[in-house]
């Protein structure tokens, strides 16, 4: 680490962590906890601003970039004692594997000329003796990812792990939602592979320890809890632990990857284009082959959590809706990135909106407290059967869908995922924009105001807007177009009057499917 004393003699700052993938579940969960080891962090992130509402924010320095452009990740390495690499492109296109190559060379190559102390990886646990060709193209990539960065020149410590238990985990979404809504299933064959899971604190506590590991440490290193299991037992000790009735589970050996992401799909929030990564990587078993780690990082009493330890709090958390950060945290593949509808690119294009305004007989507190509180186990306030229906057909052609949810059944934070929704902009008490993440022939947003007359009077305003890519962009729009005074002007309606309902509880709500 650099020795930054100055002549006055007073204790140098805490070494400087840059952390990419900072908005992502594990980059979202590390940063408070390199914080509270003493480390000043600076997050390198595509788009700031979906960074500004994490409650951590302002403790750190947050910088535009992309790990694809050198141009931005020099400035953003300068002075940086220990890089944290946690950008994947699961779930991404098919040109993936050349995305990953490219980003972790330009990765390695600035973190070599800058003079970085070290460089540490999360990647995938991959299956002893399985050579490269047969292992899943995104286990493949992540192996790779992992040679890359050991060969960068900088000391590296590349984790690997397999699944990981936490709440907003994708894979405990997968596992809970599996083993929660379907008391007899027919699985697929690799429900019998052998899988080594992990607690996500106990992953977070060996990236944190990583950072203080002497230069002449440059490995892989396997991580695992204690415990080896089926993706069957996984199912009936979830169904144990959280009190459910024993699971009558029958494999078959029919069922595909491709056949399983589908499947997962179904059941489960977690979209296909994850699932099937997901799916692939239980093909081979996945067991640590050492736990080397534990002499730079040594465990404490009661470490690493049992598999048992670890549903305990991940479930814990999901009752008392306190998910710091989920799987669906980071943008689904495939999505528009940030445009915005207020953008000048749109000068000569299409935008068409459908505008809705109400007169509210509620404080405006009130008012936004139902805007903020929209989606999840809330609904969307208006024909239910609408929204389910455009919420399967979504998952159909490999959508999110509405299984997705909300991080917190009340708050709402930049970046957060709301079912086929995401956070686009909070103005607290006045704004909420959210950008569609369903597939469209176009881009789409949805905009929320709580405005307040000269006169006092409290006034709700909504405006859903869509840019049409094409000949089939326009023709979507004119054809849901005439739903659009049952869904949004009945969306207007409910919520206006839901906030006036919660301001006096004796007043009905007539029409209010939420």
């Amino acid at each position: 680490m650099r020795d930054e004393r100055d002549e006055s003699g007073q204790e140098p700052p805490g070494p400087l962590c840059l952390v990419t993938g900072a908005s992502g579940y594990i980059g979202g969960r590390l940063v408070p906890e390199l914080l509270a080891a003493g480390y000043r962090v600076r997050c390198l992130a595509r788009t700031p601003a979906k960074l500004r509402d994490h409650p951590w924010a302002g403790a750190v320095e947050i910088v535009q970039g992309d790990v694809t452009d050198a141009g931005t990740l020099a400035p953003a390495l300068r002075d940086v004692d220990v890089a944290y690499y946690l950008v994947h492109a699961l779930g991404g296109g098919h040109d993936f594997e050349r995305t990953d190559r490219l980003a972790a060379r330009t990765f390695a190559e600035q973190t070599r000329a800058a003079g970085v102390g070290r460089i540490v990886y999360l990647g995938g646990l991959t299956p002893r003796g399985v050579p490269d060709s047969e292992l899943s193209p995104h286990l493949r990539s992540r192996a790779e990812v992992g040679r890359i960065l050991l060969e960068s020149g900088v000391p590296a410590t590349v984790l690997r792990a397999a699944v990981i238990i936490g709440s907003g985990s994708a894979s405990f979404e997968m596992l809970r939602y599996l083993t929660e809504r379907l008391p007899v299933m027919v699985t697929p064959s690799w429900v019998r592979t052998r899988i080594q899971p992990i607690a996500v604190r106990d992953v977070l506590r060996y990236l944190v320890g990583s950072a203080r590991m002497p230069q002449e440490v440059s490995r892989v290193f396997d991580i695992g809890g204690p415990d080896v299991l089926t993706y069957l037992g996984m199912m009936h000790r979830y169904a144990d632990v959280a009190g459910l009735p024993r699971r009558l589970i029958l494999p078959v050996p029919v069922l595909t990857p491709r056949l399983s992401s589908l499947w997962i799909n179904l059941v489960t929030p977690v979209p296909r284009s994850i699932a099937r990564p997901l799916a692939e990587s239980l093909r081979h078993e996945v067991v640590c082959d050492e736990h080397d780690i534990a002499d730079w990082v040594p465990d404490p009493p009661g470490s690493p959590l049992g598999f048992d330890t670890a549903l305990s709090l991940a479930l814990q958390r999901v009752r008392e809706a306190r998910i710091v950060t989920r799987w669906s945290s980071a943008s689904v593949p495939g999505a528009p990135s940030d445009p915005l509808p207020t953008d000048p690119d749109w000068a000569g294009g299409s935008l068409y909106t459908d505008e809705r305004e109400r007169t509210v007989d509620a404080p405006p507190q009130a008012l936004w407290r139902v805007v903020e509180g929209i989606g999840g186990e809330n609904g969307w306030y208006s024909f239910p059967l609408a929204w389910a229906v455009r919420g399967l057909l979504d998952r159909l052609v490999g959508g999110v869908g509405l299984r997705r949810g909300r991080r917190d059944a009340a708050h709402l934070r930049v970046g957060d995922s709301l079912d086929f929704w995401r956070v686009e902009e909070i103005e607290r008490g006045r704004l909420l924009r959210l950008r569609a993440e369903m597939r469209l022939p176009g881009l789409a947003w949805l905009e929320m105001y709580v405005e307040r007359d000269e006169d006092g009077t409290t006034r709700y305003r909504q405006r859903a807007l869509f840019h049409p890519h094409g000949l089939a962009g326009q023709a979507y729009w004119w054809s849901v177009a005439p739903f659009h005074a049952v869904v949004f002007g009945g969306m207007a309606r409910s919520i206006a009057r839901t906030a006036e309902a919660d301001t006096n509880p004796d007043a009905a709500v007539p029409g209010s499917v939420p």
